[in-house]
């Protein structure tokens, strides 16, 4: 994670999101919600619709993983079951070095297998897919093709802004492999914390599992389990000068944590019940639904509207909403009547103290 932009600070931050920020806009998104992620979503499941349910841990990585490889920019020539199997198995280790801070294994140990998921990622996935993006960039500067016909990804507007940015390969590997962590990891979570907290919730009231027909309430579901398990229970940043902070003083250059996990409970914000999962909490006017799950200010998550999409009001009209493609899977999952199995429960992740899932068996009932 060392220098990747969500690590980074000042203007080595700033100049970075500008670049990659190209990537993420409101239109693109809602075009790749609409039209392209329909069929993602129909064709990931078909086989374990065909065998009546699945583990939503392995249902959620396949979902998100070639999803996060459009964005991030590794191309999958092959598009095969075992590429796909191979790109997961190097994500979810890249996931675990991202969040070793919280990892119950050996860190040496770990830290190896990290090093060695990103080399895999460079030799297997990324070298292969910077050369074709160079290729199509110079017959692009040379009137060949038009800028139309290059990716829309991250790794496309790197390299265009390759003099700007100064970046080494080596970074360039831990960029990308940033992004196909935190995309597939993070949004593959959320969908079974979303699950999770509806099921808990609605239990055996069948007026809420009605409501549950209603998208729009599905989305207003899943931004308040966002809140409850943001991704990322803590964010790092270092003070660029002297401030005060409550009783303390913070001097320039200190590391200073925030605690999202708490400050998503906040009672004086979220009212006394804010441990709790209610999908109609109301909310101050000027906070998220989802509260800092997806960060504040220049640190906002350059995925936020298209894990969670914008949230929409009452009676809004539902062809023009952007649900998010996690309110997506999870209306599918519903749809479909994903429940958990009382003889096969879900299993928490021993390899993390994360309160993430790493088994989450789930029938589908209503196929």
């Amino acid at each position: 994670m060392d220098g990747v932009l969500l690590t980074l600070h000042g203007d080595a931050h700033v100049e970075r999101r500008g670049v990659e920020v190209r990537v993420f806009r409101r239109n693109f998104f809602k075009y790749y919600e609409k039209e392209v992620f329909p069929v993602t979503l129909e064709q990931t499941l078909a086989p374990y619709i065909a065998s009546g349910g699945g583990d939503l841990v392995e249902i959620g990585y396949q979902l998100t993983v070639n999803l996060t490889a459009d964005f991030a920019g590794i191309d999958r020539p092959q598009r095969t079951a075992q590429e796909t199997e191979r790109l997961i198995a190097i994500t979810k280790k890249l996931s675990e070095g991202a969040t070793m801070v919280h990892s119950t294994r050996d860190k040496a140990e770990l830290e190896a297998e990290v090093g060695a998921a990103l080399t895999a990622l460079d030799s297997e996935f990324l070298q292969a897919s910077v050369v074709r993006r160079e290729a199509l960039l110079r017959a692009v500067a040379a009137g060949e093709i038009a800028d139309t016909e290059s990716p829309r990804d991250v790794l496309t507007v790197i390299l265009q802004a390759r003099d700007e940015l100064q970046m080494d390969h080596p970074q360039l590997v831990r960029e990308i492999g940033f992004y196909m962590q935190a995309g597939a990891h993070s949004t593959a979570n959320s969908v079974i914390h979303a699950l999770h907290e509806i099921e808990q919730w609605a239990g055996d009231d069948a007026d809420r599992w009605a409501r549950l027909g209603d998208p729009i309430f599905v989305q207003h579901c899943v931004h308040e389990s966002l809140r409850l398990h943001p991704a990322s229970p803590e964010a790092w940043r270092t003070a660029t000068c002297p401030m005060h902070v409550g009783a303390d003083d913070v001097a320039t250059g200190a590391r200073i944590e925030l605690d999202l996990f708490q400050a998503n409970r906040d009672k004086s914000v979220f009212g006394a019940d804010s441990e709790i999962f209610d999908p109609d909490r109301a909310v101050p006017s000027n906070v998220l639904r989802s509260g800092l799950t997806f960060g504040i200010g220049l640190h906002t998550c350059l995925g936020r509207e298209l894990d969670g999409g914008v949230v929409a009001k009452k009676g809004a009209d539902i062809e023009s909403c952007q649900f998010g493609i996690v309110t997506l899977i999870v209306i599918r999952l519903l749809a479909l009547g994903a429940r958990t199995m009382p003889d096969d429960p879900p299993q928490p992740d021993t390899k993390t103290t994360r309160p993430n899932w790493g088994r989450f068996p789930v029938t589908f009932t209503k196929v």
